[in-house]
């Protein structure tokens, strides 16, 4: 077992802690902010994985700016930030959807890594990419920024004081 073996299992778990504390935290801001960790500690995964490019993407697009959309989005729409007692519910089913799912998940894996079948995929470069991103995944990418952009006019809307009060 090498160093980065030991750094990547160490980096998991703080993904995974980070994780948990997203979905257990009753407000929501420090769950947006649980979530910087999870997604900054993914990148350092990425990092480990020698993928430098996905991880400057994970970092620029999910920490940099989904995460600060979420933030804003909460904040424009004035929703509670705090505690909240009305949305206590029973922990139970969603601990047995979660286990059930992650149990599934694990199964999968297990399933598919145990075949010798698979193969590494071809190394390729950042600009090999770059034109298979810009060249074949060009719509994809566009529809995403017009839902982002619905989604902050949304938030925008819902926030704003009716005019006639």
């Amino acid at each position: 077992m090498t160093l980065a073996d030991i750094m990547f299992g160490a980096v998991g778990l703080v993904a995974v802690g980070a994780a948990l504390a997203v979905v257990s935290t009753s407000h929501l801001v420090r769950a947006g902010l649980w979530l910087v960790v999870t997604l900054g500690a993914i990148a350092v995964e990425f990092l480990l994985l020698r993928a430098e490019f996905v991880a400057w993407v994970q970092v620029l697009i999910y920490v940099g700016a989904i995460v600060v959309l979420l933030l804003f989005a909460v904040m424009l729409t004035k929703a509670p930030i705090g505690r909240s007692t009305d949305l206590d519910r029973p922990i139970w089913p969603a601990l047995l959807v979660g286990a059930g799912s992650g149990l599934g998940l694990a199964t999968l894996f297990a399933w598919v890594y145990a075949s010798d079948g698979i193969s590494a995929p071809p190394v390729g470069s950042a600009e090999k990419l770059g034109q298979n991103i810009f060249r074949d995944w060009v719509l994809p990418f566009e529809v995403l920024s017009v839902l982002l952009l619905a989604a902050l006019v949304g938030a925008i809307v819902l926030s704003k004081k009716d005019a006639k009060s």
